[in-house]
Formats: C-alpha cells, structure tokens, sequence
C-alpha cells in the first residue's frame, strides 16, 4: 500500500493531485492519500501509520513536507520513501534526478527504490543539506517577512543578509580533527543544492556512506557579492575561502547563532551534530 502523505499548502500540491489521481487509477494502483490540515496532524498520521506496521510513504510536497514525513517514521527498515515534487524549491529532488509533478510517479510504479544516504542529527533526521552561517541568518529574516511570495521574500533577505551578515563563530569537529574560524556558511551536505536552487556542493553523492562537509570562511564584505555568485554557479567547493572534508559525522558548535537549518527548516540550536548513515533508507529516485 502506497501511502500519499500531501501537505495542501505546498506551492503546487492543489494542481498536482488531479493527475496523480488519474494515472494511479490507470494503473490500478494500490493507496492512499492524506491531506492534513497542520503540519502537526500531518506528522501524527504518518508515526500511527508507521507504527502499525506500513512500509511505503511519498510525500507529495516540498523539501519540508519531505522532512516531516522521514521523521515522523518510528523506524527505517524496510521503509520504502518517495516524493512528488510540488513545493517551492524542490533541491532534494533536483539531486535526486526526480521530475518535477506526476511525472516524479514514474519512478515508483516502474522504478526501484534505491539505498540513499540521509544525516542522523541527533533527534531529526535530514536527508539534503544541514547548517548554519548565512543561509540560517537568510531564513530567518524570510520568517519575519509577511508580504510576498517565498522567492521574492528569499530574494530580499538575501540581499540584506549581503550587507548586513557578520559572520558566525564557529567550532567544527569532524572525525578527530578540530577547526575554529568565523564561517560565512557551513553546511553538511548528503544532497546538492539548496536555497531554492543553489548548487552549494555539486560533488557530494546521497550513496556513499559519507558527509560531504563544506567549510566557508566569512570572506571580506566587499568580496560577498563575488563569492555569493560563485557559490550560485555551483563552484563553492573549489573557492579559496571553502574547506571541503568528506567525514563519517561532525559536530558544529556556534557561539552567538540561535538556529541551525535542517533541509530549509529552522530549529532552534546551537550545536549541529551529524552522522552520516547508510544502507538504512531506500529511496524512489533517479
């Protein structure tokens, strides 16, 4: 049994659900389909579902709807996740080479789900990209927003967060090793790009047992805009200011920030560990 767990305020889940309908019924497939009203009813339904004993879950959403779906799960064995891309950033699923819609329905009645790395961070789970530096400082200042679409309020915060940002202390142990430095960003990363689009590590792979841990240092503010563009076009890892580590699990300790970022969600911390696990997840993607 396939269970469709849809999150109803999702950029695009309400145009989506017509031809997912459709082309289940063609092919006479076995379901069912949740739409919560909360976030929280959502998370519920899915743990119920998941104690009792089901094994198949597709979240038909965003990067978030994703999240709350992989950690609402009591246990990942023989769990079989998929994804309906419908949100507004959709980065796991750009790395995941899944298509955007109905279409992405392809890959879980044809497909085979495949072994997938996700990041074990303590109490949550994150299956595309951990953090915190700018991109936290970003979100944050799109939280406060009330006006505006979610791209144009990512815009204007990360403008302001280009003139304003003042760097985040920071300090990171990754298996054995210790680094303190003032970071811009740093992020621990099993997908490729987040931000709605960012390619900040087109290098890392969600199937190598590893976490590829990117460490920016806060360049000076004249040289934000420059290495902002850099990191657009996917060359972070290969910038003067970017460390990049492939470790087993890191721990990132940060003096005067509040949030760390899980796959585009805050939650309030101040320390972000992260164990990468394998062969535990099997995933329907490309």
């Amino acid at each position: 049994m396939l269970h469709f767990i849809v999150n109803p305020h999702a950029k695009n889940a309400k145009k989506v659900l017509p031809e997912l309908k459709s082309r289940l019924a063609e092919a006479d497939a076995e379901y069912d389909l949740f739409e919560g009203e909360s976030r929280e009813e959502t998370i519920a339904h899915v743990r119920d579902l998941s104690e009792a004993g089901e094994r198949q879950f597709v979240a038909v959403g965003g990067d978030g709807t994703l999240n709350d779906v992989l950690n609402a799960l009591s246990t990942l064995e023989g769990v079989q996740l998929g994804l309906i891309p419908a949100g507004t950033g959709n980065d796991f699923a750009e790395a995941a080479g899944i298509p955007y819609g109905a279409k992405a329905l392809d890959l879980i009645l044809s497909g085979e789900a495949k072994e997938t790395d996700y990041l074990d961070c303590g109490d949550r789970r994150s299956l595309n990209i951990a953090g915190l530096g700018i991109d936290v400082d970003v979100l944050e200042r799109c939280y406060r927003m009330k006006h505006g679409s979610d791209k144009g309020k990512y815009l204007r915060a990360l403008l302001a967060a280009v003139f304003r940002y003042k760097g985040q202390k920071v300090k990171v142990t990754s298996d054995g090793k210790v680094r303190e430095f003032t970071a811009f960003i740093v992020v621990a990363c099993n997908g490729k790009q987040f931000g709605g689009g960012i390619p900040i590590d087109p290098l890392a792979k969600m199937d190598d047992g590893k976490i590829d841990l990117l460490l920016i240092s806060l360049p000076k503010r004249w040289k934000i805009p420059f290495y902002l563009i850099k990191l657009m076009r996917g060359k972070a890892p290969f910038l003067p200011i970017t460390e990049r580590v492939l470790c087993d699990e890191v721990v990132i300790e940060q003096t005067d920030g509040e949030y760390i970022q899980l796959d585009g969600e805050l939650f309030p911390s101040k320390v972000l560990e992260c164990r990468a696990v394998h062969g535990e997840l099997k995933f329907f993607r490309g």
